[in-house]
Order: C-alpha cells, then structure tokens, then sequence
C-alpha cells in the first residue's frame, strides 16, 4: 500500500512576486488596465470607464508580506486552519486475521483499511463497519471466522495502537472501537445536527484514500435525504450526497461542515460499471444517526437498539399478498412474536397458515402518529425511540380496518431478547 511518506514534491522554482507599478494607476491607459485585471482573472468588459476599472484594480489588490510574497486568501486561510485543527482526530485504521501456521508460528491476513476518527476523550474511535468486518467478497471464508485485529494510528503517532471493538450496527454501517486513551492524544470532534444542513454548504472529508494519509478534499452537499443500501442489507436513510473527492480508504472518515464539525461519516461512493474510485457522487451516514446509534453502542453495549420482539413479512411479500387478496395491506404486517416480549405483552398476532391460506396478522399502521407504510417506516421509528419511554402504536387487529386499536408499548433492548431466547 502506498503511504503519503513515500512521495517526495518536486522542486519548483519559486514565482516571482507580481509586477508592482510606482506611478499613479491614473497615468495608466484604458488597455493598460484592463490588462492588469485580466492578469489576475478577471472579467472585463469593454463599457466600464477608467475610473471603474480603477476601482476594480484596487479591490483586487493582493496583499504582500514583509518578504514581498502574496498571503493566503482569507477562505483559504480558513481552511487550512481547520485541517491543521481537526485532522488530529481523524484515524488510519487497518484490520487483518492472524492466521495459525504449523510449528507455532503464524501470519497476519490483511483484509481492510480505512478511516474513522475521535469521538471522546475516553478512547472511543468511530468507523464504518466494513473498514473493520472482514466480511469482504475477497474474504475466504475461513478466514471470517478467525479473531480480527485492529489497528489505529493517528497523526503524529509513532506507532498503531491496537484496538478492540465496542460495538457495531450493520445495517447502519457503524461500528465503536476502544483504544487505551493513555496511548494516543485524544483530540474529540466537534459534533453538528445534520438536520440543519442546506444542498450547496460546504463540506470538507479528511480520511486516507488508497492509503494515502491524512487527505484533505473539499466539495458541496450536493442532495440530502438520500436512501443508500447500507451494509446490512436495509437502507440507511437521509444520507448526505457530496461531490467532495471520496476514495476507497476514506471510508468512515469524517465529513465536516467548514467550520470543522462532524455533520456525517463518509461509506459509500457511487461506482457505475464497476468503476472503483470517485466519480464526484459520494454518501455519508448523517451524523444525527451516527450521534444516536453510538450512544447506544458506547452505553449498552452491542444490539442496544430498542426491538418491538416481533418479525416482519418483507415487503414484496405483502403487496403480492395484498394484490391477490385485493385488499389495501399499506404498513408493517407481522409474521412472528417473540415470547416474552412487548409485542407479546399486547397480544399482537402474526400471520398464520392455515389450510388452504393464510390467517392475516396485526398490521401496524402508524408509530407516534406517524404513517408506516413499509418496514423500513416502522423499524427506524422504533430504533429512534427510547426505550424507557412508552411509544404509541396504531394496530389493526387481523388488517381488519373495522378493527384499528391505539396501543401504547415500552420497547426493550435488542440484546434481553437475544438473552431470553437462548
């Protein structure tokens, strides 16, 4: 893997400052100063008078340093001030397997890198999921049964630190790593609402494309409110679209606002035919969800998204159903209850087969007064609850409209149902 170390700039002559004129810009013809501004790209129009197209000139006067070289744009400035700022909390993360061999020796399997960054001061870094699954299409897959092991560094580190993994939601493409926060100087970012943001804002990525670390690319929100396939196989909702340059390594970096605050984690690049690097349409978890699911992960550990305890018919499924039985089945029609769980406690009932067809289930219809119309609808409205707090739920009992009841439930954690049924 190249490493940005490996390349050295070539030496380039340096400018000269531009041409400096002593005498008043009033001694100066119309064609002289139209030439200067030209010079320094502007656009000039034949109808503008002398004294205009003076006034344009003193605007655009760089400024100079003492050692007679242009300073920084003020934008620019900015910038930089904001990497020099904030790329100490972006990490390289690498994963690998450490395969046994005979004689007691072994060799390491490297199967991914990528990025991720600080999220406290306690050792939490945050990263995509498949920057460190291993569950790759090149994987063997007896290699995906092995212990992986993962690395960070970030920058200014001497050396990777290893680190264990907290937590992860695959169908968010999220995963929580855990570093000893006496080994690395921990600089946490700063958090935005994605909800605020606006198409056309600027937004800076920070991440190690190709391995090249430490990269800095700028672009714009070009669309919000996208829904891409996560890594889970369901869609991860209201993602940022940016045309920032996203290449493979910069996943699970961050994605920042221009004041350097995290407002997505940068997944997935669009790749038409096949094309593997960036073709200016890239996607980021908006950091609403990000900020959610790993405060779950880092306080109740692993599956500590809030479960209903029930299982769904898919939704293909269910309009084929609804098509031939030519009834309106819009929502979330269930297939399954767990014992023992909230859905049970309310004595919601699944679908049943019965000779000669099917005996309709409950269809849950709405969650605190908001439509469902798909699974997804239903699954996300529960994930943003809490699950201390009494949700409401609109049933119809046997997806009999004449039969619509407003429950009210306290969901549980993925993992007690995980527990009561082993």
């Amino acid at each position: 893997m190249l490493r940005a170390s490996h390349f050295q700039a070539p030496l380039v002559p340096r400018a000269s400052p531009p041409f400096a004129f002593d005498g008043s810009l009033d001694d100066l013809t119309t064609g002289e100063l139209q030439g200067l501004l030209r010079n320094r790209g502007l656009e000039v129009h034949d109808a503008l008078k002398k004294q205009e197209l003076i006034a344009r000139l003193a605007e655009s006067t760089p400024e100079y340093s003492e050692l007679g070289e242009p300073t920084m744009h003020p934008s620019e400035a900015h910038r930089v001030n904001v990497f020099e700022r904030v790329s100490p909390a972006v990490a390289f993360i690498q994963t690998s397997f450490e395969v046994p061999r005979p004689l007691s020796r072994s060799s390491e399997y490297s199967v991914g890198a990528g990025s991720g960054f600080v999220w406290d001061t306690e050792g939490h870094i945050v990263t995509n999921y498949h920057v460190v699954a291993g569950e790759g299409p090149g994987t063997p897959g007896h290699l995906r049964q092995l212990p992986r092991k993962v690395r960070v560094s970030l920058q200014g580190s001497t050396e990777q630190v290893e680190a264990t993994i907290v937590g992860f939601e695959r169908d968010k493409d999220l995963a929580v790593l855990k570093v000893d926060p006496e080994a690395l100087s921990l600089k946490p970012l700063a958090v935005a609402s994605s909800s605020d943001l606006r198409v056309g804002q600027n937004v800076l990525a920070i991440g190690n494309p190709f391995g090249l670390d430490y990269t800095l690319t700028q672009g714009i929100v070009s669309a919000l409110n996208r829904d891409i396939d996560g890594f889970g196989g369901r869609p991860i909702r209201d993602c940022i679209q940016t045309d920032a340059s996203i290449n493979p390594g910069n996943s699970g970096g961050p994605l920042l606002d221009s004041s350097g605050r995290l407002i997505g984690v940068n997944t997935m690049i669009y790749a038409p035919n096949g094309v593997g690097a960036n073709v200016g349409i890239g996607f980021a978890i908006p950091s609403d969800t990000v900020r959610r699911v790993v405060n779950q992960i880092i306080t109740f550990g692993q599956n500590a998204r809030p479960s209903l305890g029930a299982t769904l018919l898919d939704d293909r499924s269910r309009k084929r159903l609804a098509a031939s039985l030519r009834r309106d089945l819009t929502g979330a029609l269930l297939t399954e209850v767990v014992p023992g769980s909230p859905a049970d406690s309310l004595n919601l009932a699944p679908c049943e087969r019965r000779y000669g067809g099917v005996l309709l289930g409950d269809l849950i219809t709405s969650v605190n007064g908001k439509a469902i119309k798909q699974n997804e609808d239903l699954l996300c409205a529960l994930e943003e609850s809490d699950p201390e707090e009494p949700v409401s739920i609109t049933v119809m009992r046997g997806c009999d409209p004449k039969k619509e009841e407003e429950l009210h439930i306290t969901l549980v954690r993925r993992k007690a149902l995980i527990d009561q049924t082993r």
